[in-house]
């Protein structure tokens, strides 16, 4: 099993779902998909009186969207970022507290947010996603006590980003290691 953490307002977790989902097919390891809310991206508005610091910060945050946008482009798929970027709390409980297979709530919602900026922590814009998938809204109080435990079994092993893939007791972060964990997979179905 492959646990995965992510999170909707993640331009490395967006670009991270058809990656994974294609990993899993060609290994054949069933995925867990876990929600795991992390801060949104955004880039420092520029200061006439910024720091070097300021500047840094500002500066790397255009080089990494500028990298997201890259990879999305070779993805094929199409990526905006917000000025102000909205949350994803509703949806992350939704999928803490979802029946059913969650892979084309995910791409709805993935899709929703970095194609229309749409509000993931508005209900009635998840529900709207579930219905489209055919999927129901969860109940949300409950959903979200499964999110909040889910968060501190993740943080308790070590998980601050995402995405965030733990197979056998192994805890990778980033997409970028998704050939790595490939070759795990394979090294250990051949046994």
């Amino acid at each position: 099993m492959l646990k995965v953490f992510i999170d909707f307002k993640s331009p490395a977790s967006f670009l991270a779902l058809e990656p994974t989902l294609a990993l899993a097919q060609d290994t054949g390891v069933p995925v867990d998909w876990r929600p795991f809310a992390v801060r949104p991206f955004v880039i420092p508005e520029e200061q006439a009186d910024e720091t070097v610091g300021e500047r840094h910060r500002r500066v790397r945050a255009i080089a990494r969207r500028d990298t997201h946008l890259h990879y999305a482009a070779v993805q094929g798929r199409e990526m905006h970022f917000a000025q102000a970027p909205a949350g994803s709390g509703a949806a992350l409980a939704a999928l803490a507290g979802l029946d059913g297979d969650p892979v084309p709530f995910l791409r709805a919602a993935f899709d929703a947010y970095w194609t229309d900026q749409a509000d993931l922590d508005d209900e009635a814009v998840v529900a709207g996603l579930l219905s489209d998938v055919n999927l129901a809204l969860p109940d949300m109080q409950s959903a979200r006590e499964t999110l909040d435990s889910i968060r501190a079994e993740a943080e308790e092993s070590g998980i601050f980003e995402s995405p965030s893939y733990v197979i056998a007791d192994q805890l990778f972060v980033g997409r970028e290691h998704l050939p790595w964990i490939g070759s795990l997979i394979k090294a250990a179905t051949v046994r």
